[in-house]
């Protein structure tokens, strides 16, 4: 009996997991350091979700909200205007809900040189 609650649990953990959409890609990609600011950030994810909320920390600078524009329905693919500062570490902060109802949220970062 102990085994089949066992298993059940984690059959639900796998099956919820893989509800969740990741992220495929970011440009930047987390990590990079690159010459100049860019225009614009892009999110690539694996499957439908609708971004909630996105904001951009830069050293040490307040946190800035980005304008999600009319991007507030289900995708994939997500591309956001940025206003950069100058040369210095960049942190993209998302929040997002899935198609199953899920909250999601995720980071990335980039170097300006």
């Amino acid at each position: 009996m102990k085994r089949l609650a066992i298993l059940a649990l984690l059959s639900a953990l796998a099956t919820s997991a893989l509800a969740h959409s990741r992220v495929d890609r970011t440009t930047p990609d987390n990590g990079a350091v690159i010459a100049e600011v860019p225009n614009n950030i892009s999110f690539d994810f694996a499957a439908d979700i609708r971004l909630t909320r996105v904001v951009m920390t830069y050293e040490d600078h307040p946190t800035v909200r980005l304008d999600l524009g009319e991007q507030t329905s289900f995708g994939q693919v997500f591309t956001l205007p940025l206003e950069g500062i100058g040369a210095g570490s960049y942190r993209i902060e998302w929040r997002g809900l899935g198609k199953d109802g899920h909250a999601m949220q995720g980071d990335f970062m980039f170097t300006v040189d």
